[in-house]
């Protein structure tokens, strides 16, 4: 039996269609992170996420967030997760929905359309296994190309969130994994706020917070004093905890290694 075609009235009187989309953020390789490799003409850390090629109207051969239609029988959750592993290939270090966007302009046909989006976090040992395709590919948050629909709002939204949790120490230590020095933190914590820390006043307020403890072990990074690795514990930040930057950045930021490593051997 085939159904009738639904006119153009028919299709507005219907419930809006459903769909997940995924701001997935990484960060390039940290200068003296183990998972580092080289990178031309980067000296530092900066946010890329990845962006799939449409193939069909609307937006054909437009760049747009990964994602699609809600099926049935997929929770948003799941959703999400699914998006972001077939996408990538890689399981997020952090998941989290991000807002509901569903204004009457954003539909490009006479079907209502609402996206639930979520923004995740991949670690730095993670990016370089990304995988990256004809139709998929990667770009620095500071060099989008033209998004279909209203991605480039989507990315916005997820980018200040992103922002504003990386004051709380232990969502910048998503990117790191278990194990990290100091410097990693701070590098990770002022490379996605575009911004500068000043570098005893970090380590003094994050230690001071309970946040992070000594894991024992040291990292050595070239010809410079191994730094200590540490990693989080159970102890909630509070307003009084949160990392502030010490000025914003003049431009992309880029922190070499060598400063990493003093910052790390300077402690008492």
């Amino acid at each position: 039996m085939v159904l009738p075609v639904a006119n153009v009235s028919e299709r507005r009187r219907q419930p809006p269609a459903v769909a997940v989309s995924t701001v997935i953020f990484a960060l390039q390789p940290l200068a003296g992170h183990p998972a580092a490799a080289p990178q031309p003409g980067a000296d530092g850390a900066q946010l890329w996420v990845p962006l799939v090629r449409r193939i069909r109207p609307p937006f054909a051969n437009a760049w747009a967030l990964p994602g699609g239609p809600l099926a049935w029988d997929r929770s948003l959750d799941a959703a999400a997760r699914e998006t972001l592993e077939t996408s990538t290939g890689l399981a997020p270090r952090h998941l989290e929905q991000l807002y509901s966007f569903g204004g009457v302009e954003r539909s490009a046909g006479d079907l209502r359309q609402v996206t639930i989006a979520y923004w995740a976090l991949l670690g730095v040992d993670q990016r370089a296994a990304a995988v990256e395709t004809e139709n998929l590919s990667w770009f620095p948050v500071g060099a989008l190309p033209e998004l279909a629909f209203d991605h480039a709002e989507i990315v916005q939204v997820a980018l200040d969130r992103l922002r504003a949790k990386t004051a709380y120490a232990d969502i910048a230590g998503r990117f790191l994994g278990a194990e990290f020095t100091l410097a990693e933190l701070r590098q990770v914590h002022d490379s996605v706020l575009t911004a500068v820390s000043d570098p005893a006043n970090f380590r003094r307020r994050l230690l001071s917070s309970g946040q992070v403890e000594p894991t024992g072990g040291e990292r050595r990074d070239g010809a410079h004093r191994p730094a200590q690795l540490y990693r989080f514990t159970a102890v909630a930040p509070t307003a009084g905890d949160l990392l502030t930057p010490d000025r914003a950045a003049p431009s992309a930021l880029t922190i070499s290694t060598a400063e990493a490593a003093q910052t790390e051997t300077s402690r008492p």
